[in-house]
């Protein structure tokens, strides 16, 4: 492995963090676009009949749009001049799978707020969290159409090397630098979320003990 950290040029791994920040960049914009397109769907949802069987339909949709069959017709379907950079079309190809992940779980979190479950609605923040990650690997489909991300300057600098032995070995490199923080933080999103389910199964059979408590007269 030493050797090969020798034969990498020496900007090769200030390129590689400057691609994995775009692959958060990307996560990013789409999260944001995804939350506010996909709470408008939920509260839609929650409505009766024509409003909320449309927005049901609409959800169902996009949870089926593949990333790659958007970003390629919005690449191919907006105008030249639209002046999107490639980083924006990777993150609104992105916005189907956010808004739809976030309307299933935000009717399900809008349910506990009415219902007067306050820890039982912040369980959205957990699943927001892994989106957001989620959408950090899959932003790894910007190097098909030329985006500079984390895969993308792996993919480059393979290209690059004799041995098949090196190349292999890059790839590992670039596998366990977004699989280990990754995977990290989706433990961490599990250690929350079952803080948060406990206390909220706390708290409701703490109100269902004061319902059921019969007061005893003097």
């Amino acid at each position: 492995m030493n050797a090969l950290f020798e034969r990498l040029p020496p900007n090769f791994l200030p390129s590689f963090l400057a691609g994995m920040a775009v692959n958060f960049e990307i996560a990013g914009i789409a999260l944001a676009l995804g939350l506010a397109f996909g709470l408008l769907l939920a509260l839609a949802r929650l409505q009766a009949r024509v409003v909320g069987m449309a927005a049901r339909a609409v959800v169902a949709l996009m949870r089926a749009a593949p990333t790659f069959v958007v970003m390629f017709f919005l690449l191919n379907a907006l105008p030249r001049g639209a002046g999107l950079s490639g980083v924006m079309i990777v993150a609104l190809s992105l916005v189907p799978y956010g808004a739809s992940y976030v309307a299933d779980s935000g009717v399900d979190a809008l349910r506990q707020l009415r219902a007067g479950s306050l820890l039982g609605c912040l369980l959205i923040l957990p699943n927001i969290a892994r989106a957001f990650f989620v959408m950090v690997m899959s932003s790894s489909a910007g190097a098909a159409i030329g985006v500079q991300e984390g895969i993308a300057v792996i993919l480059r600098q393979a290209e690059q090397m004799n041995s098949l032995g090196d190349m292999l070995l890059l790839f590992a490199i670039g596998v366990a630098c977004f699989g280990i923080p990754l995977q990290a933080a989706f433990a961490v999103i599990r250690l929350v979320q079952h803080h948060l389910g406990r206390s909220t199964l706390r708290g409701r059979e703490a109100a269902l003990t004061d319902e059921t408590t019969v007061p005893i007269e003097p």
